[in-house]
């Protein structure tokens, strides 16, 4: 039997370059990148080439790139840190962002009593950026009233504490691309809002790097978060840009690595493996989105031949790599017709491989889809440049078979 891997927003295959990569890495240059010697030196200078070849493709300073273990650490230390250290009292979301967003700005709501606003998600999954516009006009002219003991929590020993109002310091973290249904953020044009009303900006970049071309010298950006194994790296380690002097203190404490803002010592391999993966992705950009256009085009062709009544969850135009689907199947479930492709050796989901165990529909869809809707089964099915015509053939007849 074949097997059909049509999961790829959740991970992806490493490609043979990065093994290649890693492996020579674990054998020859074993060093502790933080050490003198000369073992030390040949890893730290894999670290830092590395850290140069990742801040070329996204158009960045190499200080501006600091290596984390993943998107959802890089996640957390941004919010954290700009509501415990930068002082940021007020974040705008939406409530389709990835957990590692939404968890964590709610835990930091109840720690810290920041304001918390979302802003609107239209029909389609899009952003409603008027909406946004219209939080952050209404935050311009804010001011509350403090207490001295509150005061005294917020602003630091050496400014005048006479002063009974201040202005609210606003964050906004938008994803680029939805994980879950591929629509594809205006990052520019919002950054440019924030830009406008003096709130900081940070986005989610998970699925995004290395698929969609990213020129963060033309970003009004604050911080990006991204992972390896998203692009055909490793897993366990990813990247966040961080604007020069934004400010941002660690998560957690121990030693001065990256900058002394990611204590701990750094995986050289997995780096390396992170930024060849990064290197031969917009290498191949072009002919690899082009191969993978025609994928889904053809699946969505195949789908209106064989279940006309389907639907699309988000915009036709969303992310090439990411299709999500509502089946006109009345009397099935999502987790049945899982469970039943992958008895037939293909692999796709119903979502978020972080909510897999959840049996609660997905909080994406429940902010789109009518509750009648929500009822039927959805399918995500990502795509990568290894798929093929065949794994699309593949799917279709195993779904016909349901």
């Amino acid at each position: 039997m074949k097997k059909v891997y049509l999961d790829n927003a959740s991970t992806t295959q490493l490609r043979p370059e990065v093994i290649q990569e890693m492996t020579k890495v674990l054998t020859e240059d074993f060093g502790n990148p933080s050490s003198t010697h000369s073992f030390g030196r040949n890893a730290k200078s894999i670290l830092e080439l590395s850290r140069k070849s990742i801040a070329k493709n996204l158009n960045v300073s190499a200080q501006e790139i600091i290596f984390t273990s993943c998107g959802t650490e890089a996640n957390n230390w941004i919010l954290r840190s700009a509501v415990r250290d930068l002082k940021v009292k007020r974040i705008i979301l939406s409530k389709i962002e990835h957990h590692a967003v939404l968890h964590t700005v709610e835990s930091l709501q109840n720690e810290y009593g920041i304001q918390v606003d979302y802003v609107a998600v239209k029909s389609n999954g899009e952003i409603d950026v008027t909406d946004l516009v219209d939080l952050l006009s209404q935050e311009t002219h804010i001011k509350r009233k403090i207490s001295s003991d509150e005061m005294k929590k917020w602003v630091p020993d050496n400014q005048n504490l006479n002063n009974s109002s201040e202005e609210i310091k606003t964050l906004v973290s938008l994803m680029h691309v939805n994980n879950e249904i591929g629509t594809i953020l205006n990052v520019e044009k919002v950054g440019r809002i924030c830009e406008q009303h003096n709130a900081l900006f940070h986005s989610d970049m998970v699925q995004s790097v290395g698929k969609l071309e990213i020129d963060l010298k033309l970003i009004p950006i604050d911080f990006i978060s991204a992972s390896a194994h998203k692009f055909h790296g490793p897993k366990g380690i990813g990247f966040t840009y961080v604007k020069k002097n934004s400010g941002l203190q660690p998560l957690f404490f121990g030693g001065e690595q990256e900058k002394g803002l990611r204590p701990g010592t750094e995986a050289v391999h997995q780096i390396a493996g992170m930024a060849k993966a990064l290197e031969l992705s917009y290498t191949n950009l072009e002919s690899e989105k082009n191969h993978i256009q025609e994928l889904k085009n053809y699946l969505i062709s195949q789908l209106e031949i064989e279940f006309p009544a389907f639907e699309i969850n988000g915009t036709s135009d969303g992310i090439y790599t990411i299709l999500n689907i509502l089946l006109p199947f009345s009397d099935a479930k999502t987790a049945m017709i899982l469970f039943h492709l992958d008895m037939k050796g293909i692999a796709v989901s119903r979502g978020s491989a972080c909510q897999s165990g959840s049996t609660r529909p997905s909080h994406v869809l429940a902010e789109m889809l009518s509750n009648e809707d929500l009822k039927k089964p959805s399918l995500r099915i990502s795509f990568s440049h290894f798929n093929t015509k065949e794994d699309i053939d593949l799917l279709i007849e195993a779904l016909k078979s349901v």
